[in-house]
């Protein structure tokens, strides 16, 4: 049966690993750390203010954080950053709040869930960070976070994601990082072509550890312990006398990030917790197959992962819908005609802080808000997991395919993608339906990737499962903490 990772299993391995990391002037911080950056020792601030947001320094692990200034070098922390839509780009009355991915290290959230699942296994004694390579099977950001953390953590890497990926993602993998790069046929939806390049790893390379986000709890106890409080902190900046947290919206992906809704049940017992996906291949709305061009959350499959009981409803996202609104968010035009409507230009200026993933969460957070009747007093609070920065490739793309944007399409798009959302193509979850969603794991899981129907019932029926798994971030920095006290290095600092 599945259990939390709590004890060492090889003390050779970890001695080895604690003389490495000793050597290279590696420390590992605590996850109390990365969700309270407060916690971190002046001395390692101190550092940081000399180290770029990006730079290959192992000092930025402490940066994985929602709560890194937002700035390109020498920042330290303050609030969680977010942006919040007004009313005249949702066309609802709700709040519409996103957390801010951009300011991570790699421009993404990913690289904390990768954290999550490298570092118990280092200060474990499982994973020998000076023979093992770290694999990262990803449809977008995961591999790029995975990757960078373990450059961070002075080992190798393997990416392993879609061709049909943008060329960023696979240039920088590449060119920056040093990382192995495969590339599996397909696009953002072909998952499956993945699983089985992590199976042809598992047989014929020994020295290869996968780190599948999909079944790695690693991944959603991050996000339990670290996004889980970062929203609720968002709430309580954004919130008045008569707010009500009504709603939090996440792609499904691997479904890490939405884990950070079974944190705010704890706070929030009215909260709706909402997984968008996109409509070309709507899994859990209709057991749907296909392909589509919502980077980031990969899907035709349920993972592992997934606490299906938490989730009270899904939405489905034309991928249309999220490209017209990348070019509407991010060129002049688009610009200009958002500016006529009477948007602040602040406002304006932080489009880009969304990414292609993240629109699709907006796109479902309307589509929420107009479900349930939702008013001004309902904040909905989702996530911008990276930003458009990232994806200028794809907006040349729909240049060269559409042609020159224009005041006129930007119109269009407005009336059309946002203001148009309806609630069709949504589906509020009930007991059975959850359960329907979560028996799909079986045909993934069991038949294909080893798991044993036990396991799968375990996750519905023990109700001290999930929390068992959410909460062992506690032992975790309490390994972390003899780790680097073995190190010495903080004492040094």
């Amino acid at each position: 049966m599945q259990k939390p990772i709590t004890e060492i299993q090889d003390q050779k391995i970890l001695d080895k690993a604690i003389a490495h990391y000793k050597e290279k002037g590696i420390i590992l911080p605590t996850f109390k750390e990365q969700e309270n950056p407060e916690l971190i020792p002046d001395k390692i601030k101190n550092k940081l203010k000399g180290v770029g947001l990006w730079d290959i320094n192992p000092l930025n692990l402490f940066r994985i954080t929602w709560k890194n200034e937002a700035v390109d070098s020498g920042g330290l922390f303050g609030k969680v950053n977010y942006i919040e839509l007004p009313k005249a780009i949702t066309g609802v009355d709700a709040k519409i709040v996103l957390l801010v991915g951009k300011y991570f290290p790699t421009g993404a959230h990913k690289v904390g869930a990768a954290y999550g699942c490298l570092a118990p296994r280092i200060i474990t004694g499982v994973f020998d960070p000076m023979y093992h390579k770290a694999v990262w099977p990803s449809t977008g950001n995961y591999c790029r976070g995975g990757a960078f953390d373990s450059k961070l953590m002075d080992t190798e890497s393997v990416a392993i994601l879609p061709e049909e990926m943008s060329k960023e993602r696979f240039e920088w993998l590449r060119d920056y990082i040093g990382s192995e790069v495969i590339a599996t046929p397909g696009c953002e939806s072909n998952v499956k072509e993945i699983y089985d390049k992590c199976w042809e790893i598992k047989r014929t390379r020994k020295d290869c550890m996968v780190f599948n986000q999909f079944d790695e709890f690693g991944n959603s106890a991050w996000h339990y312990n670290i996004t889980g409080p970062a929203l609720e902190d968002v709430y309580n900046l954004v919130k008045n006398d008569k707010s009500r947290f009504a709603g939090y919206i996440s792609a499904t992906g691997s479904a890490g990030t939405i884990a950070g809704g079974d944190y705010l049940r704890n706070m929030f017992p009215h909260l709706k917790v909402v997984a968008s996906e996109a409509l070309q291949c709507p899994t859990i709305l209709a057991n749907g197959f296909g392909g589509h061009r919502i980077e980031g959350i990969g899907d035709k499959h349920i993972p592992w992962i997934h606490n299906v009981k938490n989730t009270n409803a899904v939405t489905a996202i034309d991928d249309e819908d999220c490209m017209r609104i990348l070019r509407l968010f991010n060129e002049p035009e688009g610009h200009a005609r958002l500016k006529e409507l009477g948007i602040d230009d602040e406002t304006i200026a932080n489009l880009h802080l969304i990414g292609i993933s993240g629109i699709g969460n907006v796109l479902s957070a309307i589509k929420t808000a107009k479900y349930y009747d939702m008013n001004q007093d309902d904040v909905i609070v989702t996530i911008a997991t990276d930003s458009a920065d990232m994806y200028g490739s794809r907006i040349e793309e729909l240049r060269e395919k559409k042609g020159s944007y224009s005041v006129l399409q930007a119109s269009l798009d407005f009336e059309k993608c946002v203001l148009g959302q309806a609630t069709d193509n949504m589906k509020e979850l009930g007991y059975k339906d959850q359960k329907s969603i979560h028996n799909l794991k079986y045909f993934t899981w069991v038949e294909q990737q080893g798991k044993t129907v036990d396991e799968l019932n375990q996750q519905w029926n023990d109700h001290e499962f999930w929390p068992s798994m959410f909460n062992q971030t506690e032992r975790w920095d309490e390994l972390i903490n003899e780790f680097n006290e073995k190190t010495g290095l903080l004492k040094k600092l």
